[in-house]
């Protein structure tokens, strides 16, 4: 399974229901996640540019791009942004698959 941090920023209407009726919104994103066969691992709330940030493994970036594009079609966020993120075994298996492939030339002055 692929690996994504899904980081959201709420709209301040959604930050006025939310006040108004404070809930879980992992409790409304974990049947999603599964429903496109995929598994939370964990959610925050942060400070800064974006107000929740949600790991979530899925099957394929097809997936993720649905529960992108579910989520920000519901009207709630100001926006989103998807990483897939690479574990580090994968990182060095991309380093030593480019240390194979050699002829690429950068463009020059």
């Amino acid at each position: 399974m692929a690996q994504y941090m899904f980081q959201l920023d709420y709209t301040s209407d959604a930050w006025k229901a939310m006040v108004q009726n404070p809930q879980n919104r992992l409790d409304a994103v974990r049947p999603l996640i599964e429903s496109l066969g995929g598994t939370v691992l964990n959610a925050w709330y942060t400070f800064g540019d974006y107000d929740v940030v949600v790991m979530f493994d899925l099957p394929d970036n097809v997936s993720a791009a649905a529960f992108a594009a579910i989520v920000s079609a519901g009207g709630a966020a100001h926006r989103t942004k998807t990483t897939a993120l690479m574990s580090v075994e994968d990182a060095i298996a991309a380093a030593e698959k480019a240390r194979g492939a050699s002829s690429y030339r950068p463009p020059s002055a």
